[in-house]
């Protein structure tokens, strides 16, 4: 089915749909550090438009939901965090043991994080030997029954917990009852979610290119845009 009658079926009974959305890379552009990344104030009303006008708008981030709230800031939309790590029930347990793992890598990590640990490399002055540094601390971290996972720039280090964006993505359309739904992302975890919509009678997977992205995201996408502008003018379709 060509992608404009897709999104026609979305936007043309919206009450029954779902808008699920990455931040970073997706809504907000990609900036040297994540503390730095801001969502315009225009994508910002776009979303309260359509968190008013769909049944479920949703963020599904690498971020803390509360650090994904903070920086989207709109009100009426879910927030799932830490790739939906936060809804597994032994995230506690989980989190004790990443918070040992980290104290034995000499690298910074992004702050806030309780679930997964992000080693990121961008404005490294030798890229090439903090991927090799990263490397052996992947090595260590599945040694330690961690799953790390390759990103735009950072290694992110994980549990073994069956949760991804993909079972955040599912939970949200089951707890909600709906069938048809659009996702919006620009990295590798993206991937899952973009999986998890298979059997759904109206679905939507956007990748949001870049020269960083990974290919398979883009081969796996029913449309492809190029940043987080040519996002927000697909938005203004819906």
């Amino acid at each position: 089915m060509l992608v404009a009658t897709l999104l026609e079926r979305l936007a043309e009974d919206p009450r029954a749909a779902a808008l699920l959305l990455d931040v970073d890379g997706t809504l907000a552009p990609i900036v040297a550090a994540p503390e730095l990344a801001v969502v315009p104030e225009s994508t910002r009303a776009e979303l309260q438009r359509l968190a008013a006008r769909y049944a479920l708008v949703a963020c599904v981030s690498g971020r803390p939901s509360e650090d994904a709230a903070r920086l989207v800031g709109v009100d009426g939309i879910r927030y799932v965090g830490e790739h939906g790590l936060e809804l597994h029930p032994e995230a506690d347990e989980w989190s004790r043991r990443l918070d040992e793992f980290a104290a034995t890598v000499d690298w910074p990590t992004e702050p806030g994080k309780r679930l997964t640990r992000a080693f990121h490399y961008r404005g490294a002055e030798d890229e090439e030997a903090a991927v090799a540094f990263l490397r052996g601390v992947a090595e260590r971290a599945l040694d330690a029954g961690l799953r790390p996972r390759w990103g735009r720039k950072v290694l992110e280090i994980r549990p073994p917990l069956a949760a991804d964006k993909g079972t955040a993505v599912r939970g949200l359309l089951d707890s909600s009852g709906l069938n048809r739904a659009l996702y919006a992302g620009d990295d590798d975890t993206d991937l899952d979610a973009f999986r998890s919509m298979d059997g759904l009678e109206v679905a939507v997977r956007v990748a949001v290119v870049s020269e960083e992205a990974p290919t398979d995201l883009g081969l796996a996408a029913d449309l492809l845009v190029g940043g987080t502008g040519e996002l927000l003018e697909l938005l203004r379709q819906l």
